[in-house]
């Protein structure tokens, strides 16, 4: 798995990669802790909040932005984005309302759905080989899993000897260092932009068009409302369970939040073989199965919160953890698979808008609810969303397509054909 490393291209990204994820990792850690000092037990809907329109500067702002910068080359893409980024997470130590973080979190993560589409896109055309790829993703699952596992513990530690507003300050200089990786890295000729096809409105829907032709694509669109349903309880609520529910110290948001990021590391350890043995489709509807049953027994843990539901939450998010790492780790080879060169940017961004797009779904939900409610209704609520994609994943994937990427090639060849006769049309 390591052995992808050798190359000086990738592993410059995939470093450039790790230390912005850790950056990310503090800032998740601190921005909790900050909605909490701001707003006590209406900290869940501040987050809720937060995390909602950051889902909507995705939604929104990245198949706009990807179609915008489709004739720059990506060197310089990458590195004003994470200067963006770097920029506003300075501001965040600063704030004193609620409002405030809302304005930060949208321009920032608007730099991030600039930033992660085009970073993703990048992989395949530096790794072309698939069994390199498939490395190439196992090496970025684990990269996000290791900043829910060491971002929290480094964020505890630090929080032993400083204040949570000095931790926005590593997320700083992890999007600075991240600028730097990018700016020392030589990219691949063949990465150069290819010119623009159609118009901008054919070039912001190429990438929905290229989903809705794919059944294995709108199994994804399911998966991801799935994966949602977890990450929005785990990422919204975690700070209520711990600080106010069962009233745990500060360090502890971060042990439960690192607990989420084990479970999803011990399943992406074992992906390339997990995949290479069972295919795309076992491996991504098991996970899909799991998740509902899980959220099931923490909605129970909620009503039912006694003695031992400690340990109860920290096992419960090790197996979510572990459940969405089935469907994330292997989502990339579908769109790999469903894509051809001239595709690949636009159907990157629609998988990075519309599975962002669930989260605005699942956000409020968490937040909102759990503020209004109570946690025991929005983990019920997250439970029959993740239901519902599950059943939805099941029956727009059937079992005789999961062979590989020949039952795409006549979709892929009409949608070069509409590509190319949107361009001709543009002259």
């Amino acid at each position: 798995m390591l052995a992808v490393l050798g190359n000086l291209t990738y592993r410059r990204l995939f470093t450039a990669q790790i230390v912005a994820l850790l950056g990310t990792g503090l800032l998740t850690v601190a921005l909790g802790l900050l909605a909490f000092d701001l707003a006590g037990k209406g900290a869940g809907a501040v987050m809720g909040t937060a995390l909602t329109i950051k889902m909507a500067a995705y939604v929104g702002f990245a198949p706009v932005i990807n179609a915008l910068v489709a004739r720059l080359p990506k060197k310089p893409v990458l590195i004003g984005a994470d200067l963006v980024r770097a920029a506003m997470a300075l501001c965040l130590p600063f704030i004193t309302d609620a409002w405030q973080i809302y304005v930060v979190i949208f321009v920032l993560q608007s730099a991030s759905a600039t930033f992660t589409p085009a970073f993703q896109s990048l992989i395949p055309t530096v790794l072309p080989r698939e069994k390199d790829y498939t490395r190439a993703l196992t090496l970025s699952r684990l990269a996000y899993d290791m900043e829910a596992l060491v971002s929290p513990a480094v964020a505890a530690l630090l929080l032993s000897v400083l204040s949570y507003n000095n931790l926005f300050f590593g997320t700083v200089v992890g999007f600075f260092v991240s600028a730097l990786l990018v700016t020392a890295t030589a990219l691949p000729a063949h990465a150069a932009p290819a010119a623009a096809q159609g118009s901008l409105w054919h070039r912001t829907t190429l990438g929905a068009r290229v989903f809705w032709r794919h059944r294995k694509l709108r199994s994804l669109l399911a998966l991801n409302l799935v994966v949602a349903a977890p990450t929005a309880l785990v990422l919204v609520n975690t700070v209520v369970y711990v600080r106010e529910v069962l009233s745990r110290p500060e360090t502890d948001l971060a042990l439960a939040l690192a607990c989420f990021g084990i479970g999803s590391m011990i399943v992406a350890l074992g992906a390339p073989r997990l995949l290479d043995r069972f295919g795309n489709r076992t491996v991504m509807l098991t996970g899909a199965g799991v998740v509902p049953v899980v959220l099931a027994l923490a909605t129970v843990m909620t009503y039912s919160a006694g003695a031992g539901a400690w340990w109860w939450l920290l096992g419960l998010w090790v197996l979510l953890g572990a459940a969405n790492s089935t469907i994330l780790t292997p989502s990339a080879r579908l769109l790999r698979d469903a894509s051809t060169e001239q595709t690949r940017p636009y159907v990157f961004t629609a998988q990075f808008s519309l599975s962002h797009a669930c989260y605005v779904l699942t956000y409020p939900l968490a937040g909102w609810v759990g503020a209004a409610m109570g946690l025991g209704p929005a983990a019920l609520a997250l439970t029959i969303i993740a239901m519902i994609g599950a059943a939805g994943a099941y029956l727009s994937w059937p079992r005789h397509m999961d062979a590989g990427a020949g039952d795409t090639a006549g979709e892929d060849e009409a949608i070069e054909q509409s590509a190319r006769a949107h361009h001709t049309r543009g002259h």
